[in-house]
């Protein structure tokens, strides 16, 4: 019984297998997956969409507005003068207007000037959300396969420990060897077996997080391609901000505080307007008698079925509002010398990120070379001392502190490669190039 229950677990983590998906990437496709994914980028196109809608919705308002009226009723006979009485018993009216504003204050040129910096902000902050999916993809995707890098270095670590380990093992049984240095060697072999666990386990996150940044389901398997860090020296590189959207955003805001000033004003200015229409009215009876020339009464009734077109200019002129109006343009005003003030300062720390992000690549740079040069006398010094100690020329002690030099060395040539890969995508987002 228990052997079938063993057979079908072990079917089960087959299935489970079988089905996870494993995804294929290079750092281009995990761009572009994050990007068709994410949903704060889904987010800022729908606001971009609105701020169409809104610009379209502002241009409406230098057209005409034309309505249309319809009205039946249904009162009872009205007397309005002796012998004669109003019948308005299914009386009809409709019609129809248009209204043309004229002159608004400028109200309306502001408000599409507006709608119009509404549209480039909502632009802008599309781009920005793009850079910094682009930029988190990067950082999950180099993440990864850092970590990736590491787990292998271990096992690599690991495998050289278990040939010094039969090593000494071989010696021993020959009489050769000394136990303390067996004992020595299994210490090390536990603390590698532990780092290697950490890091599988740190693997697996990073995978987690790669997967929630391109949108895939947990389990999904990840496959980088680049899995060699190729890096090249940095070509020339400016401080130009110019590109950065944060900076476009702080800019429009200006130019939108400047068009709230006009808005304000425009309530204290005069408002012309004209408006024109149809109005038809039908089923309006009048009833009564008159009398002829002997003085008989004789009855009568008159429908009343005619149309009206009316014109009609209209002129609005605030007159005094206990000063509401001026109090609104000084508060526009003010916004706008804060919208400056916020322009003045974060350009300043827009330019110096710009300027920390030039010199992190260069220093990255020299960290990879400092870190391969590094990796090249571990290695050296590493198989010198493996010849040594085959040969009884150094001490267990030599040999280990030279596998941990080149564990070290290899550590820190993956850590600069990744943080140079993040450096370089920082470099293009804070100068706006992050396509």
């Amino acid at each position: 019984m228990k052997k079938i229950f063993l057979s079908s677990l072990a079917v089960l983590f087959s299935l489970a297998a079988m089905c996870q998906t494993t995804l294929t990437l290079d750092v281009q496709s995990c761009r572009e997956m994050a990007l068709a994914h994410n949903e704060d980028l889904m987010r800022a196109g729908n606001d971009a969409r609105k701020a169409e809608l809104d610009k379209q919705i502002a241009l409406r308002g230098y057209f005409p507005k034309v309505d249309g009226t319809a009205m039946g009723t249904y009162m009872t006979d009205m007397p309005i003068m002796e012998g004669m009485e109003l019948q308005m018993r299914g009386t009809y009216l409709a019609g129809i207007n248009v209204v043309q504003p004229l002159y608004a204050g400028g109200k309306i040129i502001a408000g599409n000037k507006l709608a119009r910096i509404g549209k480039e902000c909502a632009d802008e902050n599309l781009r920005k959300t793009r850079m910094q999916v682009i930029a988190d993809a990067d950082n999950a995707y180099w993440t990864y396969i850092s970590v990736g890098r590491k787990v292998r270095m271990l096992e690599s670590y690991k495998t050289q420990m278990d040939t010094v380990c039969r090593q000494v093992e071989v010696a021993l049984s020959a009489g050769m060897g000394v136990e303390n240095d067996l004992l020595r060697i299994r210490t090390k072999q536990s603390e590698i077996h532990y780092q290697l666990q950490k890091a599988r386990n740190g693997l697996d996150l990073c995978r987690l997080a790669l997967c929630n940044v391109l949108g895939q389901p947990l389990d999904t398997g990840i496959m980088p391609t680049d899995t060699i860090l190729s890096v090249s020296a940095p070509a020339q590189m400016d401080e130009n901000i110019s590109a950065r959207p944060e900076l476009a955003l702080l800019q429009k805001q200006v130019e939108a505080s400047e068009q709230q000033i006009k808005m304000a004003r425009a309530d204290v200015l005069p408002q012309i307007g004209l408006a024109g229409g149809y109005l038809y009215y039908g089923n309006i009876k009048l009833n009564g008698s008159s009398y002829d020339n002997g003085g008989n009464a004789v009855p009568f009734s008159q429908s009343l079925d005619d149309g009206i077109w009316q014109v009609m200019v209209s002129l609005n002129i605030p007159l005094f509002h206990w000063g509401e109006g001026l109090k609104k343009v000084k508060k526009a005003r003010l916004d706008l010398e804060s919208a400056r003030l916020d322009l003045q300062k974060n350009q300043r720390l827009l330019s110096i990120e710009a300027r920390q992000a030039v010199q992190n690549v260069t220093d990255g740079y020299r960290m990879i070379e400092t870190a391969q040069l590094g990796c090249t006398q571990a290695d050296e010094n590493l198989r010198v001392m493996q010849n040594r100690y085959r040969n009884a020329l150094c001490t267990l002690t030599d040999l280990l502190n030279a596998q941990s030099q080149w564990q070290q060395a290899q550590s820190n040539l993956i850590e600069a490669q990744t943080q140079y890969k993040l450096y370089e995508t920082e470099y293009l987002r804070a100068t706006g190039r992050l396509e």
